[in-house]
């Protein structure tokens, strides 16, 4: 099920699906250590003896922040039950602590006596092995402990602090469900430990009055230690849980506003890009709540993650929660344009980590930098030998760098990264080629499907060479610049004469070279030929670039009421229809925007940035109304498909606008 809300501090992740029921918690890596599994953690609630768990179908949600904020506002109302609750969660900003207030209001105009029941189901290090849960009885809370990983759960209802009941006990073995079943008549067993593979339930009593209203917390502190826990809980018995939901909210509205979206490279612009143009509030909200999002899928150490949805992990048996150096230096891109470069400069370090001596980046990384599972193997169909890399993911990082260092010019940071990253990944790039054409050699391509000669990896290299032709000549390596520029050109130069498919009026998506030298053709529209406009492989009004994204236009849009750009022709991820005309894909976010990017880019005036304007605002139609964008939508509709939320989908909705508002105040100057 898709996750509605993440809420993170970089450290400490936690994520809601679209039930509002808590599903993840990561922690101390975004996307490593999953310590629910994905798994539901129930909230519920007693009353007048009957019981309803949060996420039932009898619940009426709504599921949103508060503006401009990563803290939560939630409504949850129960017709049954004659409540509704009024929620808010956040992760504070400096500690790895989540806070949970729940405003409970009668809506049966009687004195009520309401008890609340958290459950939290543990797999602590990621498994239901050998996990211990015990309540304390100095501080009324529960514990869940393995090794190094402490999960506390406190609580305060009213004014009275300490859980007043509780359950530990085992799941999973013997045909047991979970000690969550043990809520649902109001009443815990009081078991105070258990061991192996483990859940507990922590509940609260709150007397609401007639027609008014209670206010009730749970808090989950995470550490190492238990001192460290208990610590954490004793600060927010003593500072009130509240404090910490106000100062992450102020936190947050304070980051999200300090940049105007219309900053053009380095120079300031003039007052007029303090706002958005002509883009509607709504478009505006999302845009804030994108950069957010964005953030609570970044780790501490660098680490820029694909996705933190556990749900795909039911299906594959792995998952999204990897830094791909391609999504990453995407979201890095669209930050540092943004203007968040304290931000993506830990990105910039943690690939000069881990990339090889020989300067190329692997398929991916897991968020502590050891490398991550892959399917790419290091042999070929043939069985020769072959480098298990999508080229491209090298390339984008470098890109991105550049954009890093033009808007920020922070050359000590960029000196430390010269040799290391620059250097020796550009060297790579000069020389992984296909001999025969001049073009990059064969790898992966960017959805990791088929390997070969791309245009998007192509496009992708010449604006990775590039980048470093800048990086070294402004470093006054300046043989080093003619020889990047040399080889951008002659791959520029290749990529007209052998990727551009003239039957078809534009780019191939794939080519390969056979043993006598010419060239076998993927035929299939691909919407990631728009690298070619993406990276500069074209200017953006070379005819040869005007077809091809026509092309996409043409015959990838969705010919439903939904709409939208596919993916490719004949897309078979979650594919849901196999009338191919009128779907030859489902519309991903990111393929959408790619056409609103070209679209602003060429406008000559003001007026002829509509096209790119609707597109924009067809994202923000999709999103979810807590402002999270997941892969895919269903053409059909609308609904989300595959994980959510996406970073890259953010990431490229927050470059879409930025762009569009640049354009727009540099075509304003010339009206």
């Amino acid at each position: 099920m898709p996750r509605d809300l993440p809420v993170g501090n970089g450290t400490l992740l936690v994520n809601f699906d679209r039930r509002y029921v808590l599903r993840d918690i990561y922690y101390p890596h975004v996307g490593q250590e999953n310590h629910t599994d994905g798994q539901p953690n129930r909230f519920g609630c007693w009353v007048d003896g009957e019981f309803g768990w949060i996420g039932d179908d009898d619940w009426r949600l709504d599921l949103r922040y508060d503006d401009e904020s990563l803290v939560t506002r939630v409504s949850a109302a129960n017709e049954r039950l004659a409540l509704e609750l009024l929620c808010a969660d956040g992760v504070d900003v400096g500690r790895n602590l989540f806070v949970r207030r729940v405003e409970v209001r009668d809506r049966a105009g009687l004195d009520r006596n309401v008890r609340l029941f958290q459950h939290l189901d543990l797999h602590l290090w990621g498994n239901a092995v050998g996990d211990t849960a015990f309540f304390d009885p100095d501080h009324r809370a529960l514990i869940g402990y393995k090794a190094r990983r402490h999960l506390w759960l406190g609580a305060r209802a009213g004014d009275v602090d300490g859980l007043t009941r509780w359950a530990t006990g085992t799941k999973g073995v013997g045909g047991k469900e979970g000690t969550w079943r043990d809520a649902e008549d109001g009443e815990l067993g009081g078991n105070p430990i258990a061991q192996g593979s483990v859940d507990f339930v922590g509940g609260v009593d709150l007397p609401v009055a007639a027609d008014g209203s209670a206010f009730a917390y749970f808090w989950i502190a995470a550490a190492e230690r238990y001192d460290d826990a208990r610590q954490l809980h004793g600060l927010v018995v003593q500072r009130g849980p509240e404090s910490f939901l106000d100062r992450t909210k102020l936190y947050w509205t304070l980051w999200v506003n300090k940049e105007a979206p219309g900053r053009i490279d380095d120079q300031p612009v003039d007052t007029a890009v303090g706002d958005f143009g002509d883009l509607p509030p709504a478009t505006v909200r999302l845009y804030k709540q994108s950069l957010l999002i964005l953030r609570t899928q970044i780790d501490h150490a660098g680490a820029i993650v694909a996705a933190t949805d556990a749900d795909i992990l039911q299906f594959g048996r792995d998952t999204y929660t990897y830094m791909w150096p391609r999504d990453g230096a995407l979201v890095a891109h669209a930050l540092c344009g943004a203007g968040y470069g304290q931000v993506t400069a830990r990105f910039f370090q943690f690939c000069a980590e881990v990339m090889t001596d020989d300067g190329y980046l692997l398929h991916k990384y897991n968020p502590d930098g050891s490398l991550g599972s892959s399917w790419h193997p290091w042999l070929s169909t043939g069985g020769a030998k072959q480098l298990p890399i999508q080229e491209d993911e090298t390339a984008l990082v470098i890109w991105a760098l550049w954009a890093h260092f033009r808007r920020f010019r922070d050359v000590e940071f960029v000196s430390s990264l010269y040799r290391k990253l620059i250097v020796t990944a550009a060297d790579f790039l000069c020389r992984f080629r296909d001999p025969r054409t001049g073009l990059p050699a064969p790898s992966y391509d960017l959805w990791e499907e088929r390997h070969g000669i791309m245009t998007y990896t192509t496009a992708a290299v010449v604006g990775g060479l590039e980048a470093a032709a800048n990086f070294v000549a402004a470093f006054g390596d300046r043989p080093l610049a003619v020889r990047y520029r040399e080889a951008a050109a002659q791959i520029r130069a290749a990529a007209r004469e052998h990727l551009f498919d003239a039957e078809r009026g534009h780019f191939s998506r794939m080519v390969r070279v056979r043993p006598d030298g010419t060239i076998q053709r993927d035929v299939t529209l691909d919407a990631s030929i728009a690298g070619a406009h993406q990276f500069g492989l074209l200017p953006v009004d070379d005819p040869l670039l005007v077809a091809t994204m026509e092309a996409v236009e043409r015959r990838l849009w969705c010919q439903t009421p939904v709409g939208g750009v596919a993916r490719y022709e004949d897309d078979y991820y979650h594919q849901t229809s196999r009338d191919l005309d009128r779907v030859p894909g489902n519309p991903w976010f990111i393929c959408t925007l790619w056409l609103a990017d070209w679209h602003a880019a060429r406008a000559t005036t003001v007026a002829e940035l509509a096209r790119s304007r609707e597109l924009i605002e067809w994202v923000t139609a999709h999103a979810l109304p807590s402002g999270v964008l997941a892969e895919q939508v269903h053409p059909e509709t609308g609904e989300p498909l595959s994980v959510s939320p996406l970073t890259w989908s953010h990431a490229a909705f927050v470059e879409s606008v930025t762009g569009y508002v640049r354009r727009r105040v540099a075509l304003s100057r010339l009206d």
